[in-house]
């Protein structure tokens, strides 16, 4: 994250400090929004830069983009984005698990911090800024425990169902679990600290339980798993 804006009278430099760089454009080339009266100019969206096909990490190196490193980010953004949907299924149906899907979304920005910080190559100084948090890990046990004691006892196994957002929450595990194996080569190479594969598989056990919580508050039934035989046809 750009944490420093230095304007001069025909250039706009912004100072990346985990990457140890400073990059700098002319004004020219940047936005202008109106602001309190003025004009504010700020960084374009895109930068041209992965035009080729490769990424940069937090460490400064650059690689294709599906490395390890961006199909887990890539894997990450998506299962925030899944979340964010559920929230608004959850909001309409006034499903009290909002505050906690945020505050989960903001974790996975943190962790996305992490694996965009391979620590076989990053500095001292840029693993301690993008640190993962292991208390994460705890309050994910602590709403897990919390929300199955309100829940009935889990005696079949239940496909995804049971409203929208029952079902969308199930659809943010299931991207979750794929998340979660994106990050296993990291770990196994040492790049990324296991804490952040263990938040995870944490979090796909609390989207499958609030997943379960949702249907419950909206009343609406969980559709049990059956074996399905093929029929005999009695005419043969």
């Amino acid at each position: 994250m750009a944490t420093r804006l230095l304007q001069s009278s025909s250039r706009l430099c912004v100072t990346f400090p985990l990457m140890n760089k400073r990059i700098c454009k002319p004004l020219c080339q940047q936005l202008k929004f109106s602001s309190n009266g003025g004009n504010v100019k700020v960084p374009k969206i895109y930068t041209k830069t992965g035009d080729k096909g490769t990424s940069v990490t937090i460490a400064g190196d650059r690689r294709p983009k599906d490395d390890d490193i961006f199909e887990a980010l890539g894997t990450t953004d998506e299962l925030s984005s899944a979340i964010g949907l559920a929230r608004e299924f959850c909001v309409e149906a006034n499903i009290d698990i909002d505050m906690q899907l945020e505050e989960i979304q903001c974790v996975l920005q943190d962790a996305g911090s992490c694996i965009a910080t391979p620590k076989n190559l990053a500095s001292q100084n840029q693993i301690s800024l993008t640190q993962f948090d292991a208390s994460s890990v705890d309050t994910l046990e602590n709403w897990i425990d919390d929300c199955t004691h309100q829940l009935p006892p889990l005696k079949n196994f239940i496909l995804p169902s049971g409203g929208k957002a029952s079902s969308c929450l199930h659809l943010a595990r299931s991207i979750c679990r794929r998340a979660e194996r994106r990050l296993v080569p990291l770990v196994e190479s040492q790049q990324l600290d296991p804490k952040v594969a263990r938040y995870f598989n944490r979090l796909s056990d609390f989207l499958f339980t609030v997943a379960r919580y949702a249907a419950l508050s909206e009343g609406r039934e969980e559709t049990i798993y059956r074996k399905i035989r093929p029929s005999k046809d009695k005419t043969k």
